[in-house]
Formats: C-alpha cells, sequence, structure tokens
C-alpha cells in the first residue's frame, strides 16, 4: 500500500498526522470536494522536468502552476510539463498522479508555491485516488525542505 512509506517516515521523524479517506476522486476538485478539505489547503503534486531533470512542484489545489515563475526560480533555460508516461516509474507503489509531495522519499527535487505557508496544515494524496495525509505545514516544510517562492496563479473560478 503506498501510503505505508509516507506513514513510516512520518512516525519516525515524529509528526502527527491524520489520514483521510474519500471517495474515489482524481482532480484535485473532486478530491477537495469529496474529502471536504478547502482547496487552498490541499496540495496537489505537477510533474515537471526542468532542463531535463524530472522536478515536483507543489501548489494548492485551486492554483495552476506558471512555467515561467518556475523557470525564473529555477534559474532554469527550459521548463516543460512532463508527461506521466515519464514520471510513472519514479513512484511504482503510488496509483499514477497521486503521490505524496515529498519528492525526498524517491530522491526527486521538491518546489514548493508559498501560498501553501499561508494555512498551518496541509493535505495532500497518499499515494491513492482515496486517501489524503494532512499535517502541520511547517513539518512538511521541514522534512521535504522544498524550495518555497511563488510559482502559481490562482485558476478562474468555474460556475
Amino acid at each position: 500500500m503506498p501510503i505505508e512509506r509516507l506513514k513510516r517516515f512520518l512516525e519516525q521523524e515524529g509528526v502527527e498526522y491524520e489520514t483521510l479517506a474519500h471517495d474515489e476522486a482524481y482532480t484535485a476538485r473532486e478530491i477537495a470536494a469529496s474529502a471536504h478539505v478547502p482547496g487552498k489547503e490541499l496540495a496537489k503534486t505537477v510533474m515537471v522536468r526542468i532542463d531535463g531533470a524530472m522536478t515536483m512542484v507543489v501548489l494548492p489545489s485551486d492554483d495552476r502552476v506558471d512555467l515561467d515563475l518556475v523557470r525564473d526560480v529555477a534559474e532554469a533555460d527550459e521548463v516543460e510539463l512532463a508527461s506521466e508516461a515519464e514520471f510513472r516509474e519514479l513512484f511504482p507503489s503510488c496509483d499514477p498522479g497521486a503521490m505524496p509531495p515529498f519528492g525526498n522519499l524517491w530522491d526527486v527535487k521538491v518546489i514548493a508555491d508559498s501560498r501553501l505557508a499561508e494555512d498551518e496544515e496541509i493535505a495532500f494524496n497518499a499515494g491513492s485516488h482515496t486517501e489524503l495525509v494532512r499535517l502541520a505545514y511547517r513539518d512538511f516544510e521541514r522534512l521535504v525542505a522544498p524550495t518555497v517562492a511563488h510559482i502559481s496563479t490562482r485558476e478562474a473560478v468555474q460556475s
């Protein structure tokens, strides 16, 4: 089960967390609604290639990654969205697209949007499309040591 690796890591580090089961959902909006988590507290993980290197970008679920901002932060020449086929094998124990934003567990660099730090807690996929983990943002930042910067734009609200 994908969440076991994450749970072991959090427990070894003495981090308090909770798991939230939800109906199977794939989009950030569906997950937030199913788990009853505000969109700004739900972090989504987007995989990008920065000058060819696979990198996790973590941002509030109601935002969209801005590749130009990521390029500036990374001081890179090229930043592109990665296809699922390109990163699936990096996270073999996770359902496709449901990897937690703990790139350090897979030796993948992480860039986190600074808006995530505005809330005390962060919730995110736990390796499956039916379970989230919620913990203190400060614990996420301490354990993952991401580069933290403004890298997203707010998505337009759809009615």
